[in-house]
């Protein structure tokens, strides 16, 4: 059996097949569910107060540290991110293809 190895595209999901504009999507909250991750082991906060930090339930913390992409959507992702008092900057460039 031979094993074909091909370069990243740099997004996991766009590797893994998904369409264009849901890799994009999933890549985008994936970063932001990292962000908030890292945020509460820089704390040392634990789910309960992180819940308090984010403005959530401490189940909806438990979702996210357990990688649950699925349960929150990018809006979600950066008011938790809003409630923690990190600064958020979104840059809209151009696609690096052109229809």
């Amino acid at each position: 059996m031979t094993t074909r190895i091909r370069r990243s595209s740099g997004n996991v999901f766009r590797d893994l097949e998904f369409s264009e504009e849901e890799a994009t999507n999933l890549k985008l909250r994936s970063d932001l569910m990292i962000r908030l991750s890292k945020l509460i082991d820089a704390r040392g906060l634990t789910q309960a107060q992180a819940a308090d930090l984010f403005g959530v339930t401490q189940p909806r913390i438990s979702d996210l540290v357990r990688g649950k992409i699925d349960r929150f959507s990018i809006d979600t992702l950066i008011a938790m991110l809003g409630h923690a008092g990190v600064r958020i900057q979104i840059v809209v460039g151009r696609s690096k293809r052109v229809a």
